[in-house]
This record gives structure tokens, C-alpha cells and sequence, in this order.
């Protein structure tokens, strides 16, 4: 039986030492995703597949990513092989792997942020942040490392379009999705172990749209073929997976327009 790729329930310190990292991500799915590709240090490193970086460093990075992308090689596949990827879609789907990874990010992406958006709280501070790691994880991390968390929560939300970081404070804001980018995570999601569903999660809920305006987009997506009727709720997928979405064209076509993007 094949194994089910799931997100991680443990709390852990990688993001410490690596973000978000849309480039590196992007250099990973590059060479990682290649027949017979053994993604070990020394070859990362002798190849700079993350530029001038230390052999450390590497060990580091490679770490961390394996844990993002190599439960799903479908995805790494299909990440791979993708022709035309905007920054905004690199940025999102780069978020939510975190989210699949970590799941401290999770919470504070898709469930801090989100009901602070629905309270009208749409200016978080730093000091609120170190507070709510410590009611997420009570007494695990002492302050200074609270504060460390603080940073990199904010800075990865940041790269991922969530966070407005400016002189007057953090704002919270609306990531720019778009339906090639949303149709990507919901097959992702069906092949995934995760808490919650398809329609209800931190994930989607990350993404600043109501129960009304996610329905609205998934019902114009036809690989999805979403379907509400009296409160009951269908998805008639029409591919059998994530990569068969790609392979038969769901991917966009280099210099070809994108629609369906939120502002």
C-alpha cells in the first residue's frame, strides 16, 4: 500500500534556520526532482545549487526541504517541470509546504492571521506574536527563543504575501492567488493526511477569502469540478492526480496569462 504523504504534527526549530527560501526552494526542484538524483550535501555543494553557500549551510537547507517537498514527488515532479511560474505563485506554493512542515507556521499563517482578519485586527504586534507562541506551545521556548520564532513567522509571512512590514507596524493583507496556484494545493491536499477538509483548513483559510468566495472560485475551476447544492458539497475531480493535472495541461504555457488572481 502506498504510503500517504501527511503534514507534520510535531513542533520543531527548523524554521529557525531556514524560512521561507523561495530561491533556494526553486533551486530544489530543480536539480532534486531529477531521475537518479541523490540530493546529498557534498553534490549540492560541489554543484552550488544554492550559490556560494557553506557546506553547513547546505547540510542546513537540504534538511529542511526534504522534509517540504519529498513526502509529495508528485509535486517535486510537477514543481520541476513547471514552464511559467510567476513570483506570486512561487511564494505561495513555497507557504504552504511550510505550512505542510511546520506546523507552528501553520497556525500562525492559517488560524493567527485569518482570526485576527475576521476580528478587524488587521495590525499584529511583535510582542503579540512572542504571547501567542507561548499559549500555541506553553513553556516550551524561553523568551529568546520566542523571539526568534517572532522573526521568522513574520518574515516568512511576509515573503509569502500575508504581512505588510512597514515603519508604523505589521499589517495583515490578502495573498494574491490564482486559480492555476489554488487548483495546485487542492489536488495537493487530496493526496494528503492533514486535519480538517478540503473546504476548511489553515492552508485555505491562509488565503483571506470567506466560505463564500473560496466556493465561488473552485466552482469556475473545471479540474476541480466543485459542486454546492443545499448545503451538500462534491468535488468531481478530473484528473486522478496531481501530476496527471499537469501532464494533460493544467500548467500554464511560458508568456501565457493567468486569471483569476486575487487582489
Amino acid at each position: 500500500m502506498t504510503k500517504v504523504a501527511a503534514e507534520v504534527t510535531r513542533f520543531h526549530t527548523r524554521l529557525l534556520k531556514c524560512d521561507l527560501c523561495t530561491d533556494e526552494c526553486r533551486a530544489y526542484w530543480q536539480h532534486a526532482s531529477q531521475e537518479g538524483c541523490t540530493p546529498d550535501p557534498e553534490t549540492a555543494f560541489s554543484e552550488y545549487w544554492f550559490g556560494a553557500r557553506s557546506l553547513p549551510r547546505v547540510r542546513m537547507l537540504l534538511a529542511a526541504l526534504r522534509e517540504r517537498f519529498d513526502l509529495w514527488p508528485e509535486a517535486l515532479e510537477v514543481l520541476a517541470a513547471w514552464p511559467s511560474m510567476t513570483v506570486a505563485t512561487r511564494r505561495a506554493i513555497c507557504h504552504w509546504h511550510l505550512q505542510l512542515a511546520d506546523p507552528l507556521y501553520r497556525q500562525f499563517a492559517g488560524v493567527c492571521l485569518p482570526q485576527r482578519r475576521a476580528a478587524g485586527k488587521l495590525v499584529i504586534r511583535r510582542t503579540s506574536v512572542v504571547q501567542w507562541i507561548d499559549q500555541v506551545c506553553p513553556a516550551r521556548w524561553q523568551i529568546s527563543t520566542r523571539i526568534q520564532f517572532t522573526r521568522k513567522l513574520i518574515h516568512s509571512a511576509e515573503q509569502a504575501g500575508l504581512l505588510v512590514v512597514g515603519d508604523d507596524g505589521v499589517e495583515i493583507q490578502t495573498m494574491r492567488v490564482d486559480d492555476v496556484s489554488l487548483t495546485y494545493l487542492m489536488y495537493l491536499l487530496r493526496c494528503t493526511q492533514f486535519a480538517g477538509t478540503l473546504l476548511q483548513n489553515p492552508y485555505v483559510a491562509s488565503l483571506g477569502l470567506d466560505a463564500d468566495e473560496i466556493v465561488a472560485r473552485l466552482r469556475r475551476i473545471p479540474a476541480i469540478g466543485f459542486q454546492r447544492q443545499s448545503g451538500l458539497q462534491e468535488f468531481n475531480w478530473q484528473y486522478d492526480s496531481l501530476a496527471h493535472w499537469a501532464r494533460a495541461g493544467g500548467l500554464p504555457a511560458s508568456g501565457s496569462a493567468i486569471t483569476g488572481e486575487v487582489a
